[in-house]
């Protein structure tokens, strides 16, 4: 299955909607990271956003997964980059 790299870009201004939904966004990232659907995750130490790794049939697939996210639900995620990504090396 295809595998898609995610960026989150989070706002700065949506800091406290993101402080609010946090719980219910781990765990619904925990739940696909038991699925296999979720790879990896996790924020960019700045705080500018997130990279995530998942696997889905195609962008679209990857886009509704993530659509389902409750930073996504809540607007909490300023912009959503999705690209396929192709592993050379590694652990996928």
């Amino acid at each position: 299955m295809p595998l898609f790299h995610v960026e989150y870009t989070y706002a700065a201004d949506k800091a406290a909607v993101r402080d609010e939904h946090r719980p219910a966004h781990r765990e619904f990232l925990g739940a696909l990271h038991e699925t296999g659907e979720l790879q990896f995750v996790g924020p960019f130490v700045d705080g500018t956003g997130a990279a995530l790794m998942v696997t889905a049939d195609d962008e679209q697939a990857a886009r509704e997964l993530l659509g389902r996210d409750p930073f996504a639900l809540a607007d909490a995620v300023a912009a959503v980059r999705v690209t396929e990504w192709k592993q050379v090396f590694g652990p996928f």
